[in-house]
């Protein structure tokens, strides 16, 4: 009997070259949250470079849990995993609300592994509950994650320092500039492999661009070991924290509600459509491999769209590819000198990237809300108020100076914020009262597809 292709094993030259592709599509969306995080933080270039080592292998890790699984654990489909974007926002705001930055990695990592541990208890029901995430309300978070990140992209765009006298001059601006320009000119003009790597190579040519001025900086890669491995509990053992907790579990939510998106797309494309067991299965991968991330000093794990349309333009279905490429993640996350390449990379330069890679999780978000029936008022609504309520802490970061600092680890995350907004809202106006005669929501996977068409 003839393996379906999702459960195909390919010849190994050609199982490496579309695993590396897979990390070529998702690199620049796995070290993105480890470098925001850690430059809010203050970290060292050494200390940056064993976080973002930390973040590629606990990728990887999540990764094999999806594809090759184990139990009742695992979606075994061509599933990516890795640090997801929605806990930037958040985790952000809990290292402001800190008064001991080196206390703010172990809050953070409490949190992510309560939130992983819940989320894992409940996505056998959460399945079931998916109706109450339809596409106005999973539209307008993620709308809310790109725009509440696209402030970082800004500041990198202007340097390093914001308290150096060159911040915000030409130069940077410049080199900003003309990365954006070279992903913009690549997306443009090329096909294929290289048009997936855009961004991925937009950084390199930038980092080239950006040595004539002095900006870059190569000591971290000189300095760091060619072999290493993130000691557990590397930047202390994890703290728990209410309001923390709380923050991560809204992201967890949002997290989970993205994968079941990406699921139900990635079932029809690879003609294995995901039916309630599947989801539940991905959704225990998705959780585990989150409560297990802190342990090796990672973030929490989800879902990258973006390889489900590199699935769908390859039509390289198997789950195997994908694992191979989990397998090369955590390769990367064992050597230090392959992470602190990032390091490497001026911030302008990233900078530049960052609009195109923050902006296009705002723009997949806004895709979503199209296939949300906003000719309805109720959806208007709904999606008016969760982006005012969201956008608050963009726009006016005093806005909650008054409330107490624990409840601002929330109440800053406009992402939090806008999604119980949107949740409660939808609730209210989409099926409180309306019986039998609810709102016909759309069906997850048109979100999914959404986003894998951009992210």
């Amino acid at each position: 009997m003839t393996a379906h292709p999702v459960d195909e094993k390919l010849p190994a030259l050609k199982m490496a070259t579309s695993g590396l592709q897979h990390v070529a599509a998702m690199y620049a969306g796995v070290v993105a949250p480890p470098l925001i995080v850690g430059a809010a933080i203050g970290l060292s270039a050494t200390e940056l470079t064993f976080l973002t080592g930390a973040c590629l292998f606990t990728a990887g890790l999540a990764t094999f849990l999806q594809t090759l699984g184990f139990w009742k654990i695992g979606a075994r489909l061509p599933f990516v995993n890795g640090v997801t974007f929605a806990g930037v926002a958040p985790m952000t705001a809990i290292v402001a609300s800190t008064d001991d930055k080196s206390d703010a990695l172990p809050v953070i990592f409490g949190a992510v592994v309560v939130a992983g541990l819940l989320g894992f208890l409940a996505a056998p029901v959460f399945c079931k509950a998916v109706r109450f995430f339809p596409p106005v309300v999973t539209g307008s978070v993620i709308t809310l994650i790109g725009v509440s990140l696209l402030p970082v992209a800004f500041g990198w765009a202007q340097g390093p320092d914001p308290k150096a006298d060159d911040y915000g001059s030409t130069t940077y601006l410049t080199l900003a500039g003309v990365t954006l320009l070279i992903v913009l000119l690549l997306r443009r003009f090329t096909r294929g492999f290289v048009k997936q790597i855009a961004v991925l190579i937009g950084l390199v040519v930038g980092t080239l661009v950006a040595i004539p001025f002095g900006v870059t900086d190569f000591d971290p890669v000189a300095q760091a070991d060619v072999v290493g491995f993130p000691t557990p509990f590397h930047f202390g053992a994890p703290q728990f924290q209410l309001a923390a907790i709380l923050s991560m579990c809204v992201v967890m939510v949002v997290s989970m509600t993205e994968s079941t998106a990406d699921m139900l797309a990635l079932g029809e494309i690879v003609e294995r459509p995901a039916d309630e067991r599947t989801i539940a299965a991905g959704l225990r991968a998705d959780t585990l491999g989150s409560a297990l991330s802190p342990l090796f000093n990672g973030f929490m794990c989800s879902a990258f769209a973006q390889n489900i349309g590199l699935v769908a333009m390859t039509r390289i279905r198997s789950r195997f590819v994908v694992a191979t490429g989990g397998g090369f993640l955590v390769l990367m996350g064992l050597c230090p000198m392959a992470a602190s390449l990032i390091a490497v990379v001026p911030r302008p330069v990233l900078g530049g990237a960052g609009v195109v890679l923050f902006g296009s999780v705002a723009a997949s978000g806004i895709q979503t809300l199209v296939r949300a029936g906003l000719d309805k008022d109720n959806n208007v609504l709904i999606v008016a108020v969760s982006l005012a309520v969201g956008i608050i802490p963009i726009t006016a970061p005093e806005f909650y100076h008054a409330f107490p600092e624990t409840a601002k680890i929330v109440l800053d995350s406009g992402i939090s914020t806008g999604c119980v907004t949107a949740v409660v809202l939808n609730i209210l106006f989409n099926h409180v009262g309306r019986g039998g005669e609810a709102q016909d929501v759309t069906h997850p996977m048109e979100a999914g597809q959404e986003i894998a068409a951009v992210r």
